[in-house]
């Protein structure tokens, strides 16, 4: 049985002392849980968050990294930094980093052999435009972003997590429906038979990402290709985020 994971990406959001007390609240509430509970704050905080949260059930990732080992790459992170600092996941393919920063899938596909070689679980985003949605390109848009796996194997993907975030989803207060998420999870899963096989298929989780809030966190959850939650604006609050973590841990046992 996949076990749900409930992530937090807190993007470019909260200063210090704000994610501090955050990770405070939710370390003490699930010293252990049912689910895994991954926080990624923004990297000026991963340690201060990492104090916060060691011993307790709650994982804290990294948002991006460079595919470069250490080097002359200003402004860049690599994979051995976020180890350093507590990392153990890091986002990659998020749709803002498709979307301003220009990263390719050729590019991606680097960043995601630099993580799992630096022994990181890899969370790879994928996800649609409103436009390629409108124009039935959904499908083609998810297979041909799944090239980021191009340079994984079978037994690497046991620490791949998928995350399909509908872009026309996050951030605009919009969710899609329970019909539209199962579809395009299912979908992944078909794609990852078919390269991988239904060993790889079955046991890989996919998260769904895109205005996730508490009241309807459980109705995602419960769809049977969904795997738990990337959650963007409703992770900054210990209080909404906490709700979706319950959400989950209803949605783990109903799977039991």
């Amino acid at each position: 049985m996949r076990q749900i994971l409930v992530a937090g990406n807190w993007k470019m959001n909260l200063l210090g002392a704000a994610g501090s007390s955050l990770a405070t609240a939710l370390a003490a509430k699930y010293p252990i849980s049912a689910v895994e509970i991954l926080v990624c704050p923004p990297a000026p905080y991963l340690v201060s968050v990492h104090a916060r949260t060691s011993g307790s059930a709650v994982r804290v990732g990294g948002q991006n990294l460079y595919f470069a080992p250490q080097g002359a790459f200003t402004g860049e992170v690599c994979g051995d930094m976020l180890k350093d600092v507590g990392c153990s996941s890091v986002l990659i393919g998020h749709s803002e980093r498709r979307q301003f920063f220009g990263e390719t899938d050729d590019l991606l596909a680097k960043k995601v052999v630099a993580g799992l070689q630096h022994g990181l679980q890899v969370v790879l985003c994928v996800g649609e435009l409103l436009s390629e949605r409108q124009s039935d390109q959904t499908e083609a848009v998810l297979k041909r972003q799944l090239s980021g796996l191009a340079q994984v194997s079978a037994e690497q993907m046991a620490n791949v997590v998928i995350a399909y975030e509908p872009v026309w989803a996050i951030g605009t207060g919009v969710t899609a429906s329970t019909e539209q998420a199962q579809q395009a999870h299912a979908f992944l899963r078909s794609e990852l038979k078919t390269l991988y096989g239904e060993q790889v298929s079955a046991a890989t989780r996919i998260l769904y990402g895109g205005s996730v809030k508490a009241d309807n966190a459980l109705e995602l959850l419960s769809q049977s290709d969904v795997d738990g939650a990337l959650v963007g604006g409703a992770s900054l609050k210990a209080d909404s985020f906490i709700s979706i973590i319950e959400a989950g841990i209803q949605a783990m046992s109903l799977r039991a």
